[in-house]
C-alpha cells in the first residue's frame, strides 16, 4: 500500500527504512490514521521522519504524491449534500475492527483514487451505512463516521486542515538541514558541542555506580570500581567572526549567531572577537572593528590555554595580498608587519581544536569570488558550510585535533 509514496520520500532525501515502512503499514492496519488523509499525514510523519530537519522534505513528498485528492472544500455541492444528515457515528469494537480488517484489506493508493473518481462519476444520491458509496457510517472507503482501514475521509469532523493543504504550506522550510542556520538551530548545535565534549574530555574522578554494580556482578561479586567523567560544564570556546565588506550579505545570519552565542550558557568559558577579512595583530571587541576597542592577538595566544575550541565564521573571500603580504590589511591606517596567513597558522597551532564555518555555499568555493583565498584558508582550517549539516560535522571535528 502506498508503495510509490515510499519511493517519493526517498527521492526527497528522507532516509526511510523498510522497518519503519512496515511499522507504518501495521499502524494503518489497526486504524491509527482514523481513515483520514490528515490522520495518515501525521501518523506517517511520526513513524517515518526521525528529525524535524526533514519535515519540509516530507511535506513536499506528501504534497506531490497526494496532490490529486480533492479536499472537502473542493468537492462539488452535490457531494456535500450527500453527506448531510449523517447517521450517528458508530464506534466499532476491537473484535469488529479486526474482522473488518481481514475482510476489507488495504487498497493501494492508485486503486483508491480510481475508485473515488468512478463513484463521483456514477453516484446519484446519498448513501448512509453502506460499504461502497460515498456516504456516512458503514465501512465504505469514502465518507465519514464509519470505519475503513485505508479509506479517505470526506467531510465529517477534522482534526485540522486537509493534509495536502498542510503540506502545501511548508511550515517547516526553515528546519531543513540545508538551510542557513538561525538562532534556535545554532543554540542547539552549541549545546551539542558541550554534551559531546563532556563525554570525551575531563578526568574520570566520579564514581559510576551503575557500571560499578554491573562490573562487580560480572566479576563474581568481587568489587570492581568504575570511574567516569563528572557531568559538569568543562567546554571553553573562542568564536571569531568576520565583519563588514564581503560579509555584509550575511549580516542577518551573523546577527543571529551573535545572539545565539551570547544567549548561550552551555560553556565554562566563552570568548567572542571580530576581525575583518583576515586576522592580523588585533582582534576587535565589536563589529565596528574599531582599533580603540581591540585586543592584541598575541596576548590571546599567550594568555589562553590550548584546550579552547576555536570556531571561525567568515567567507574567507579576500584578495590574496591580504593573506600573503605585509601591510596587506585592507584598512588604510592600520598596518601589519607580518602576513595574515602567518597569524592564521599561529592560531591553528596554538589551538589544535579548530574549524572554519563559511556562509558561502560549497559549490562556489572553487569558482566564486575569493576562491584563491578560500583554498589557502582551507589548507589551515577544516572548513564547513554554514548549514546544519555543516555545523554538525564541524562540531564533531572540534573534538579531535586537526
Amino acid at each position: 500500500m502506498f508503495t510509490n509514496f515510499f519511493y517519493q520520500l526517498r527521492q526527497e532525501g528522507i532516509p526511510v527504512s523498510l522497518t519503519e515502512w512496515m511499522t507504518l503499514m501495521e499502524a494503518l492496519s489497526i486504524g491509527l490514521a482514523n481513515s483520514s488523509l490528515s490522520g495518515f499525514y501525521y501518523l506517517a510523519r511520526a513513524i517515518l521522519v526521525k528529525s524535524e530537519s526533514h519535515f519540509d522534505q516530507y511535506d513536499l513528498a506528501f504534497q506531490r504524491y497526494f496532490q490529486g485528492i480533492e479536499t472537502p472544500e473542493q468537492l462539488s455541492e452535490q457531494v456535500s449534500q450527500w453527506l448531510a444528515n449523517p447517521l450517528p457515528e458508530k464506534l466499532f469494537s476491537e473484535e469488529e475492527r479486526n474482522e473488518l480488517l481481514k475482510k476489507l484489506g488495504l487498497p493501494d493508493w492508485e486503486s483508491l483514487r480510481a475508485a473515488l473518481e468512478e463513484r463521483l462519476r456514477i453516484q446519484d444520491g446519498p448513501h448512509h451505512g453502506g460499504n461502497t458509496w460515498i456516504g456516512t457510517g458503514g465501512t465504505s472507503p469514502f465518507g465519514h463516521s464509519g470505519f475503513h482501514p485505508g479509506g479517505v475521509r470526506i467531510g465529517g469532523k477534522s482534526h485540522g486542515q486537509s493534509a495536502v493543504k498542510v503540506a502545501a504550506e511548508r511550515n517547516y522550510k526553515e528546519y531543513r538541514r540545508d538551510e542557513t542556520l538561525g538562532v534556535r538551530q545554532f543554540e542547539l548545535a552549541l549545546r551539542g558541542l558541550r554534551q559531546f565534549s563532556t563525554r570525551l574530555e575531563g578526568t574520570k574522578d566520579q564514581l559510576d555506580l551503575d557500571a560499578t554494580i554491573d562490573e562487580t556482578c560480572k566479576n563474581a561479586g568481587q568489587l570492581k570500581i568504575i570511574w567516569t567523567r563528572p557531568r559538569k560544564n568543562a567546554v571553553k570556546v573562542i568564536v571569531l567572526m568576520d565583519a563588514g565588506g564581503s560579509m555584509v550579505p550575511y549580516a542577518r545570519i551573523c546577527s543571529q549567531l551573535f545572539s545565539a552565542v551570547h544567549r548561550s550558557s552551555h560553556f565554562k568559558d566563552l570568548k567572542f572577537y571580530y576581525f575583518h577579512n583576515c586576522i592580523y595583530d588585533l582582534l576587535y571587541l565589536d563589529a565596528s572593528c574599531n582599533p580603540r576597542k581591540a585586543i592584541k592577538t598575541e596576548d590571546i595566544l599567550q594568555s589562553l590555554h590550548s584546550d579552547y575550541k576555536v570556531l571561525l565564521i567568515g567567507d574567507a573571500a579576500m584578495a590574496p595580498s591580504e593573506l600573503l603580504m605585509s601591510d596587506g590589511n585592507i584598512f588604510w591606517d592600520i598596518g601589519n608587519t607580518e602576513p595574515g596567513i602567518t597569524w592564521l597558522k599561529r592560531l591553528s597551532q596554538k589551538f589544535p581544536y579548530h574549524v572554519w564555518l563559511n556562509p558561502i555555499p560549497t559549490a562556489y568555493w572553487e569558482r566564486g569570488h575569493g576562491y584563491q583565498s578560500i583554498k589557502m584558508v582551507q589548507e589551515i582550517f577544516p572548513m564547513y558550510e554554514l548549514t546544519l549539516d555543516g555545523l554538525d560535522r564541524a562540531i564533531k571535528k572540534l573534538m579531535v585535533r586537526k
